[in-house]
């Protein structure tokens, strides 16, 4: 089984400057505006829906739904 999805240091850079909190949403929103692959959108789509506080509480989140 291949493993493509992308690597959170990806996710974070399309994250840059982000305010947080944020809810999975406004992370889908601000990743499509820095021009964020598809792959990148759909693992954020992913996320559960609520507030996350940082780019830590995105990140463990990321490692639960891969």
């Amino acid at each position: 089984m291949g493993n493509n999805r992308p690597s959170f240091i990806e996710v974070q850079k399309h994250l840059s400057g982000m305010d947080y909190p944020a809810t999975r949403d406004q992370l889908v929103e601000h990743a499509k505006k820095s021009g964020a692959s598809e792959g990148i959108i759909e693992s954020l789509r992913r996320l559960p829906e609520r507030e996350f506080d940082g780019p830590n509480a995105v990140s463990k989140e990321m490692t639960k739904v891969s």
